[in-house]
Formats: structure tokens, sequence, C-alpha cells
């Protein structure tokens, strides 16, 4: 099974919840969402700061939307090996954003620190996890920088992104 770190913009999107966010760019949230629930292994990190994330920016009842009933999906399978894996990460106990897993890299300095877990979880993970990111264009201003650490990143919205 393909094991993917989901940052919280895809399944908001998916919600039809990013004004910004075309037509086509949904319709890939929707599609890659229902190919991760059914082939698909997402990883969450142990401190839950990415479940906390996805609960702050969609509904656990898992309605109204695509995105809401990926979240109640993983809420409900999060102990089930088949459909989630939680990857031991550090936080920095002075720093919420910080983690020891994340590159002590300069080239990565400017990098959303609300991010940087999910980052953490693909590079802990030691599965060379997708991570699967919508329309944050930081993801794709540092993508060379995070391919030097293995971190993959599949842009569901390429047309989003720009240099």
């Amino acid at each position: 099974m393909k094991t993917f770190v989901v940052d919280t913009n895809v399944p908001v999107v998916a919600n039809g919840a990013a004004d910004h966010a075309p037509p086509d760019c949904v319709l890939a949230c929707l599609d890659c969402i229902e190919k991760v629930k059914k082939r698909g292994i997402v990883l969450l990190d142990s401190a839950q700061l990415i479940l906390k994330e996805y609960m702050n920016n969609l509904s656990l009842s898992g309605q109204p939307g695509a995105g809401d009933a990926f979240l109640r999906w993983v809420w409900i399978n999060q102990a089930n090996p088949l459909y989630c894996e939680i990857i031991p990460i550090t936080p920095n106990p002075l720093d919420e954003n910080d983690f020891e897993e994340f590159p002590d890299d300069p080239n990565l300095g400017g990098f959303d620190p609300s991010d940087r877990k999910f980052v953490a979880v693909a590079i802990s993970s030691g599965k060379n996890p997708q991570v699967l990111n919508a329309v944050d264009t930081d993801w794709w201003k540092f993508r060379r920088a995070l391919r030097n650490y293995g971190v993959r990143i599949k842009f569901l919205c390429p047309d989003m992104m720009e240099e």
C-alpha cells in the first residue's frame, strides 16, 4: 500500500472551502481523497498535531463536504493499521512548530512553520510517502530543498503553483 501525508489544504479544497481553487482543482482533491481512502495509508503524527489541524479546519461530523468525510474517516481509522499509521515525531518543547526531524537547513528557513509537522512525519516515517498538496505555494517554493531530504510532493493543482 502506498503511504501519504495529506496537507490540510487538500480536504479543505475538496470541501469547496478555498475560494481561489478552480473547479478542476476541487475535482483533483476529491479524486485523490477517494483514492487514498481506498488504496492508501494516511500517516499521522504521534503528537496528534495533524489530526488537531484537520479538526480545526474540517467538521468531525463528516458533513457537509468530502473533506469533512475524510476527517471522519481518518478519525474512525486512526488506530487501524490498514488505513492509518502513527509516526513518532519529536516536537521542540519551546516551539510547537519545530521538530527534531525537520531538517536544520538554511534553505528551509522560510518554510511555513505550520507545515513542518507534515515534513517531520514524511521524513521520520522512512516510508517515502507522497505529501499531497493542493493550493499551498510554500510547498512549491521549497520543493527542491525538501527533495534533498527525500520529501516527495504531489501537486494536485499544479496550475496554482508559481515560482
